[in-house]
């Protein structure tokens, strides 16, 4: 076969084997990994989401304990007896038997604000838990999209370098016969050797990212992730004052800043109530042999003069109160911070998915088929259609990564304002 024969198949072969971008996206399968399953998976499974539950419902269960009373204390005793004649209970008409019970009753309204401090450390760390939901719901989306964009990478590699392959012995053939030069084959050696470089890095990276996403849903890390079913954009994100206003109404970790507000509010109130006295009442019915029998009622406090730490106490709960404030402030700030960056990277990658899918591969497609042409007819060197092949497989990589990129952002943008954005 001669070298222009060649030439020709080499050039029908990247015509075949490089369709277009819609026409790769439209053949693929629907057919993989469903993102919702491996998110309800690791909801369910994650032990670290179940500790974080148990914590809120071991919180939750102080409530009650915080709003009752301390128990009752019965009393039993013999009063005025006898020592020379303990059992003789008719020697002496002063001996009595004695029974008694006493309640310890909490300042009015004390009860009330210990289950108010209570509950809302409870709420806290229910939302403290929703936080960690989010979390884990973010963390899955990034390893799942990281491995579609790892997949669809060295799918584009193993495609790339089989034309190397074509592109080594086209060269060779060239230079057997005296119409190349032997650098051409040093250099599609070299860019053939830099991309199976990058594929072991590849590679490497996936299963990194399948370890973490199994770690993530509790499996064993050997678990297979099969082929991520191809997504596109999806919907505009909303405005960043939007999502402010959404973050507000839906991020957990604001609801349980809120309520450690109202906790050291209501720590505040019970720490001043300290300031009043709490009662003792109790009852005693003594029984008398051959004598009328009698009864104590009474009623015992505290008297609160130990006011250093009473005030310690205030001081302590006003702290609380203003640290939770200055905690809430400055989590606005970052969320807002947060959506104004996120919204602007995931501007600039929408926007070169579009680039990329519209432009540049469609152009740097034509490219490398007038490069082979020209390289047919011996007007184009093998360097240029080498570069022009390495730039089309660049590309391709850029895109994908910004297509799995923008997801990324999106799940990042999601757990930001507590909620799915479509």
């Amino acid at each position: 076969m001669s070298v222009r024969r060649i030439a020709a198949a080499l050039l029908l072969f990247l015509v075949t084997a490089v369709p277009p971008l819609h026409a790769q996206e439209s053949a693929s399968t629907s057919q993989g990994e469903n993102l919702s399953r491996l998110i309800d998976t690791a909801l369910s499974n994650n032990p670290e989401l179940k500790a974080s539950e148990s914590r809120w419902r071991s919180f939750k269960s102080r409530i009650k304990q915080a709003g009752s009373l301390d128990d009752p204390m019965l009393m039993l005793k013999i009063q005025n007896g006898i020592v020379n004649d303990p059992v003789n209970f008719s020697k002496d008409p002063m001996t009595q038997k004695v029974i008694g019970i006493s309640q310890q009753l909490p300042f009015f309204g004390k009860r009330a604000l210990r289950e108010e401090v209570a509950t809302h450390e409870a709420e806290s760390f229910h939302y403290a838990h929703e936080e960690r939901k989010l979390e884990l719901v973010r963390m899955v989306k990034e390893a799942y999209y990281q491995i579609y964009f790892a997949d669809h990478a060295v799918a584009i590699l193993d495609k790339n370098i089989g034309i190397i392959d074509t592109f080594i012995t086209l060269a060779q053939t060239k230079y057997s016969v005296g119409q190349g030069v032997q650098q051409d084959i040093y250099k599609a050696q070299l860019e053939r050797s830099k991309m199976l470089d990058m594929r072991i890095s590849l590679e490497q990276m996936r299963k990194s990212q399948v370890i973490a996403l199994n770690s993530l849903l509790y499996r064993p890390p050997t678990t297979a992730v099969g082929q991520i079913p191809e997504f596109g954009l999806g919907q505009e994100p909303p405005s960043a004052d939007k999502l402010m206003e959404m973050a507000e109404e839906s991020r957990p970790e604001l609801k349980s800043l809120r309520a450690k507000v109202l906790k050291g509010e209501s720590s505040y109130k019970l720490a001043k109530k300290e300031y009043y006295p709490d009662f003792n009442v109790g009852f005693e019915y003594m029984q008398r042999n051959n004598n009328d029998d009698m009864y104590s009622l009474g009623v015992t406090f505290n008297l609160p003069i130990q006011r250093a730490r009473r005030d310690a106490m205030v001081a302590e709960a006003n702290s609380e109160i203003n640290m939770a404030q200055d905690e809430l402030m400055a989590t606005r700030n970052t969320i807002a911070t947060g959506i104004a960056d996120l919204l602007a990277q995931m501007e600039r990658r929408k926007k070169l998915v579009e680039l990329y899918k519209t432009g540049i591969i469609p152009q740097a497609e034509q490219s490398l088929e007038s490069a082979t042409i020209g390289y047919r007819v011996n007007k184009v060197d093998f360097l240029n259609l080498l570069d022009s092949r390495v730039s089309l497989f660049n590309y391709e990589r850029e895109y994908y990564d910004s297509l799995a990129d923008y997801q990324v952002k999106k799940a990042q943008l999601e757990a930001l304002v507590g909620r799915e954005l479509e």
